[in-house]
């Protein structure tokens, strides 16, 4: 199952805490077993050297999360985090971020995520992360 791109907008504007839709996300791409969010590029969103934060990119890894398993269920239910491990491998500096969630595992309660976060413009991933997922409904 794929989520039309204006499906998984609506989720993402109806589903997060207003400081995520704050960070500015869009969606970009669905698929069977994935999505790719973009993350702006903001002043507001640079840490102390202006890189990008690892909050923002944290924040952006899990909603995209969200996105993938709602794309590769056909439609959005009930889910919250159960884990997030990330890494950073290098500076993001004036640069949007794509973010690209693909599901490695779907089951009846839990959903498994590997998440690759690149410069748009550059393969070079700039931070990864692995999501866990409990779906609830």
């Amino acid at each position: 199952m794929t989520l039309p791109l204006d499906e998984a907008e609506k989720i993402l504007a109806d589903n997060f805490a207003p400081w995520v839709l704050d960070l500015g996300l869009s969606v970009v791409e669905t698929g069977d077993a994935h999505a790719v969010l973009r993350l702006p590029w903001s002043d507001r969103l640079a840490r102390e050297g202006g890189g990008m934060s690892g909050q923002a990119l944290m924040a952006a890894a899990d909603t995209a999360t969200v996105i993938a398993v709602s794309s590769a269920r056909g439609a959005y239910g009930p889910m919250t985090t159960v884990q997030q491990s990330s890494s950073f491998q290098r500076a993001v500096i004036g640069a949007d971020v794509l973010v690209d969630a693909r599901i490695t595992k779907l089951g009846k309660r839990m959903a498994f995520a590997d998440v690759t976060m690149t410069a748009d413009g550059s393969p070079d991933v700039v931070a990864r992360a692995s999501t866990v997922y409990a779906i609830l409904g």
